[in-house]
């Protein structure tokens, strides 16, 4: 496989390369996040429940989510799990699976991406992160790659600061926030910092556009980067999902 190639043409490749496999069988060690997607771990699965997304649109806060507050140092330091997060307004949108609603709380963002696809990062990724009313998490992840103008430009054009107020954000219409491509893989890990708390369910999209400025304007704040490096997938295999 070409390590060149784009995600949106990784993403049919590796789920060309499983259409015939059949099965989500997983083993009991641990299942933590982020994690590299291979070829061969990818399963069809007819019987997969789609990901319903149903978003409107939302004013959004951007705030600075800092995990260093006792240290006196902890405005000029970059801990590695802090990011740039949007909350969104409550009811603003969910994704329903099974039957089961996951509203939007907010969604973060991680310098390189924390998930590979085969071997690959890009320069960004997002999470926008849904929590069902029994408290359980669904974690939509997005790969951002250097391109035209999108939605998280906007989001993104002015930086919180660490130890400063947030930044208030115009509605945005937030399905513009996923791709236009509606494939996305399924598999069940966790939180990606501290503490890494399992039984998350993720749905990992094709890539979404972002401007190379917006890039480096988020690397220039987080210069070390603030993400967690690919977990072993211990037997787990992802099932290719339609997003509706």
């Amino acid at each position: 496989m070409n390590p060149r190639r784009s995600l949106p043409a990784l993403l049919p490749l590796v789920l060309a390369a499983s259409f015939f496999a059949v099965g989500t069988a997983e083993s009991g060690t641990p299942k933590q996040s982020p994690v590299n997607v291979t070829p061969n771990a990818i399963r069809f699965d007819p019987h997969a429940p789609k990901l319903d997304v149903t978003y409107g649109s939302s004013a959004l806060e951007l705030k600075y989510v800092r995990k260093d507050t006792a240290d006196p140092n902890g405005c000029t330091i970059r801990n590695h799990e802090e990011t740039e997060e949007a909350e969104v307004e409550p009811g603003s949108g969910h994704v329903t699976v099974a039957g089961t609603r996951y509203d939007l709380v907010q969604f973060h963002f991680h310098t390189p991406s924390e998930h590979q696809f085969a071997g690959r990062d890009t320069p960004l990724e997002m999470h926008l992160v849904h929590r069902s009313a029994e408290g359980k998490l669904l974690v939509v992840g997005v790969p951002l790659v250097v391109g035209g103008h999108s939605v998280v430009d906007d989001v993104l054009a002015r930086l919180s600061p660490e130890c400063g107020a947030p930044v208030d954000i115009e509605p945005i219409d937030l399905n513009r926030l996923l791709p236009v491509g509606h494939h996305t893989l399924h598999y069940t890990g966790s939180l990606t910092t501290a503490p890494f708390t399992e039984g998350v369910e993720w749905y990992l999209t094709g890539e979404q556009h972002v401007s190379a400025a917006t890039i480096a304007r988020f690397k220039g704040l987080f210069t070390a980067g603030n993400a967690r490096a690919p977990q072993p997938l211990n037997g787990r295999t992802f099932v290719e999902v339609p997003r509706i």
